[in-house]
């Protein structure tokens, strides 16, 4: 997710520390959330060893389902980004996400 480690005494406010026996070790960077959307795009690109925007409709779909799930689209322009590297417009996108929205209405109707 493009973390970085550092020492304790380089510890901003953001960062974590990390202790061990009561003594400060290690501190994580954590990066901001657009840039872990931009190295979660390029893992899914490496997986299906392609660029995303030569996926198949079907797996587009499904990669969006996925980057919901991992909060892309709280994230500043996270859709905008999403679309130009699925190489879909935004409105897209959002039928994407209003799709399986309404998949999941339907299979908790079904099961009630």
């Amino acid at each position: 997710m493009g973390a970085e480690m550092l020492g304790p005494e380089q510890a901003g406010t953001d960062d974590v520390v990390l202790a061990w026996e009561g003594e400060d070790v290690i501190a994580v960077r954590l990066p901001q959330l657009s840039e872990s959307l931009d190295h979660i795009l390029a893992a899914m690109e490496r997986r299906h060893g392609m660029p995303l925007s030569e996926l198949d409709r079907k797996t587009k779909q499904e990669a969006v389902r996925m980057l919901e799930a991992r909060g892309a689209f709280s994230v500043r322009h996270g859709v905008e980004t999403v679309a130009g590297a699925l190489g879909v417009s935004r409105f897209t996108v959002y039928n994407y996400l209003n799709r399986e929205t309404a998949l999941s209405r339907e299979k908790a109707a079904g099961n009630g």
